[in-house]
C-alpha cells in the first residue's frame, strides 16, 4: 500500500508544478467553468498516457535525435504563444453575465491541454527519461504483474490534481470581481507566452 501511495504522489508531483497546462486550466476555468478546466487537464492526461505507452514500446532513442527535439520545441512554442495571445485577447470579454455561458467549445479545451502536454519537452523528459528508469526498477523489483497497478496509481495522482485545479479555477470566477478575473486571465496569457518563448529559445539553441 505504501508503494501504491508513493506512485500516487509521483503523479501529483508530475501535475502540480506550475506550467503551461495549469495556467491554461486556470484561464479556461475562469472563463468557462469547471468542465472546460477539467477537459484541459484530461487532454494533458491523455497525452501523458501516450508517452507512457511509448516508454513501454521503447522509443527513447528516437526522441533523443536533435531534429526531433527541435521540432518538439518549435511546435510547443507555437501552441503556447497562440494560446497565450488568445487568452489575452479574450480577457476583456469576461463579465458577470458571461460566467454562466461558455467561452470555448469543449473539444477546443480538450485539445488545447492535449497538444500543450504532447509537445512539451519537459513532459517528454519526465516520461521517457525519469519514468523510463522507474519502469525498469519496478519490473525488476515487483514484476510485470504489479506494473499496471502502479501506472494506474500515477494517473490517479494526476487526475486528483486536475480536479483540484478545475475546482479552484471555477470557484475563483464565482467569487472574484470581473476586473480581477480579467487581470488574472491576462497574467495567465502572458505566462503561457513566456513558456512559449522559453521553448523557442531552446529550439534556437539546438539549431545553433
Amino acid at each position: 500500500m505504501s508503494v501504491f501511495l508513493g506512485y500516487i504522489f509521483l503523479g501529483l508531483s508530475l501535475a502540480a508544478p506550475i506550467g503551461p497546462v495549469n495556467a491554461a486550466q486556470l484561464d479556461r476555468g475562469i472563463k468557462s467553468g469547471f468542465l472546460h478546466a477539467w477537459l484541459v487537464g484530461l487532454g494533458a492526461t491523455i497525452a501523458d498516457a501516450i508517452y507512457m505507452l511509448l516508454v513501454f514500446v521503447g522509443v527513447v532513442q528516437f526522441i533523443e535525435v536533435p531534429i526531433i527535439q527541435t521540432f518538439l520545441w518549435i511546435f510547443g512554442f507555437f501552441v503556447l504563444v497562440y494560446t497565450g495571445i488568445e487568452s489575452i485577447s479574450g480577457a476583456g470579454r469576461i463579465s458577470t453575465d458571461s460566467r454562466n455561458g461558455t467561452y470555448d467549445s469543449k473539444m477546443k479545451s480538450f485539445f488545447s491541454g492535449f497538444f500543450m502536454s504532447l509537445f512539451n519537452p519537459l513532459t517528454i523528459l519526465f516520461w521517457l527519461g525519469i519514468f523510463g528508469s522507474i519502469l525498469a526498477k519496478t519490473v525488476t523489483t515487483y514484476g510485470t504483474s504489479q506494473l499496471i497497478i502502479y501506472c494506474a496509481a500515477i494517473f490517479i495522482g494526476i487526475t486528483v490534481w486536475d480536479l483540484t485545479m478545475a475546482a479552484l479555477a471555477s470557484s475563483m470566477r464565482k467569487f472574484l470581481m470581473d476586473r480581477l478575473l480579467t487581470v488574472i486571465s491576462i497574467i495567465s496569457g502572458f505566462s503561457l507566452i513566456g513558456f512559449g518563448v522559453y521553448f523557442g529559445i531552446q529550439a534556437l539553441l539546438i539549431l545553433i
